[in-house]
């Protein structure tokens, strides 16, 4: 099972992260948890998101970029779901072995994140906490798949992004079904 925990302010405003939401709901094993649907008062079922981490193989943390990290209801979800005892440490990992995947949208074009560009800094400066979070929790951190200047993506190339998230997210699940067997 894929347990994508998607967060996003306005999920009914986003044309891109929506169309990225619908091509990964083609994979039969996805469960989606919206955490902006959810939990809209930010009052998080913390047992309900450690049962769904729980039956995953695979975490997909979708969201758009908000102020160089994750909007603030995936980053409350980390501090309440990813606790001592339950991600990490005394023996209980419940996340070890699992593999993690980043997905997330940027209006700013790649050259934006750039020593050249309006924020001055490469993107893969701002990976790092992401990543060892998930390494921290004892996962395998997978390619992240970020899509910069989402705001000026035509239909057409969405579209493309679209296939690409599906394609690699099957080629994760296949090759976490092949360590299974």
């Amino acid at each position: 099972m894929i347990c994508l925990v998607y967060a996003h302010p306005f999920p009914d405003r986003s044309r891109a992260n929506h169309a990225l939401l619908d091509a990964a709901r083609e994979l039969p094993t996805v469960e989606v948890r919206s955490l902006y649907d959810l939990y809209p008062d930010f009052a998080i079922d913390v047992e309900a998101e450690q049962e769904a981490l729980a039956r995953a193989r695979i975490v997909v943390l979708q969201h758009p970029i908000y102020w160089y990290s994750m909007p603030g209801l995936l980053k409350h979800w980390l501090d309440r779901v990813l606790v001592h005892g339950f991600a990490y440490g005394d023996g209980s990992r419940a996340l070890a072995g699992k593999h993690c995947m980043w997905v997330t949208t940027t209006g700013a074009s790649e050259h934006g994140y750039s020593r050249e560009g309006v924020h001055q800094r490469p993107f893969a400066d701002f990976v790092p906490p992401v990543e060892q979070m998930a390494r921290f929790c004892g996962m395998h951190w997978a390619t992240p798949l970020i899509i910069h200047g989402i705001q000026r993506c035509t239909d057409p190339m969405l579209a493309r992004y679209a296939a690409r998230y599906r394609e690699q997210l099957g080629a994760l699940a296949a090759t976490v079904e092949r360590e299974r067997t």
